[in-house]
């Protein structure tokens, strides 16, 4: 919301030039094909998403279109809202992770493109050096009790493992694997903050306390603790999943996981993709946005790139809207191909 008072003084601030290069701006934002037309963006509880969000809603801005939000929600109210027109879209799905929430958006909304396809990882890992003194390969070593003392930091005699909140989608499937693998009496799932939880393991490790946490890529905490230098993933014991996703169990175990105890790596989550999800009538109505979600993407690099950066200290929501605007820039030849494209589509 802009607040007048700001607005004048901003205003007598201005240098002439200036004044006058905003009417070209709003006469620019004026030609494309969403003028008049709002849309209602929503963005994932978790951080390393905001990226993504900031990215598209400018590039959705680029085509005329007013954005409201992006709104942080839940995946559960997230996925009832789209599926009833509350809102018309986010960038931040995960599937087959999401695939749990399919009979709540399938009711009005769709998958559309992908933001990055195929690169997504999750998994369990152990700090390198616990991993080394005790053996650890897979999760069933947390059933020893040598191992469980190790990894109790708040005296429960259960090793802490760093889970996920209430409401996403991956506290499910960990959920799951502590009922699978017979580990509640052995493990202790933190789901308070993912972000404080992390931040309080990653001190433990600089305090040489052993660690044990669940992590996804692209992600700040990869580029923190390093894969193959400071941890390792480590596999489950054997592929289980929730029965809506053991048709995608092969995909659970992946060749090539730098930084595994194993190779092929038993990580015990199919690879995902990060895909907009869109109220279908929304999307009938906006060709242009259609077109737009079904050509752009963003290299898994980049992300991993920009959460690093945000974990360093650049992690509001102005310091974000900035990387998006950089990347954009940095990439402005392939952003023009994508607006092109999302323009003819609306002609």
């Amino acid at each position: 919301m802009t607040n007048p008072y700001l607005s004048r003084l901003f205003a007598v601030a201005l240098s002439a030039g200036a004044i006058l290069a905003v009417p070209v701006a709003s006469l620019q934002a004026q030609e494309g094909p969403g003028t008049g037309t709002t849309v209602r963006m929503a963005q994932a509880t978790w951080d390393t998403g905001w990226f993504e969000a900031a990215v598209y809603k400018q590039l959705i801005e680029k085509l005329g279109y007013s954005v409201e939000g992006p709104t942080t929600l839940d995946n559960p109210p997230f996925y009832q809202a789209v599926s009833q027109g509350d809102l018309d879209l986010w960038v931040n799905g995960w599937f087959p992770l999401h695939n749990s929430y399919e009979s709540t958006y399938s009711q009005g909304a769709e998958l559309v493109g992908y933001v990055a396809k195929g690169g997504a990882l999750e998994g369990y890992l152990v700090d390198k050096a616990s991993a080394e003194k005790f053996d650890i390969k897979t999760l069933d070593d947390f059933k020893r009790d040598d191992v469980k003392a190790a990894f109790d930091r708040d005296g429960d005699g259960k090793a802490d493992l760093v889970a996920c909140p209430p409401g996403w989608g991956c506290e499910i499937n960990i959920e799951h694997h502590l009922d699978a693998y017979e580990l509640r009496d052995h493990v202790n799932p933190i789901k308070a903050s993912y972000a404080a939880s992390m931040a309080d393991a990653v001190a433990a490790y600089g305090e040489g306390t052993p660690i044990l946490f669940y992590t996804w890529t692209p992600n700040w905490t990869v580029d923190t603790l390093k894969p193959g230098e400071d941890v390792v993933w480590i596999e489950v014991p054997e592929v289980d999943l929730p029965e809506e996703l053991m048709s995608l169990a092969d995909a659970a175990t992946l060749e090539g996981v730098a930084g595994c105890v194993n190779n092929p790596c038993k990580l015990g989550f199919p690879a995902n993709d990060i895909r907009p999800v869109v109220n279908s009538t929304f999307l009938k109505e906006n060709p242009a946005i259609r077109s737009l979600l079904e050509t752009a993407s963003l290299p898994i690099e980049d992300i991993f790139s920009q959460n690093a950066q945000m974990n360093d200290g650049e992690g509001n929501q102005s310091d974000v809207d900035r990387h998006a605007t950089e990347w954009i820039e940095a990439n402005a030849d392939l952003v023009d191909e994508w607006l092109d494209k999302a323009r003819a589509a609306a002609d």
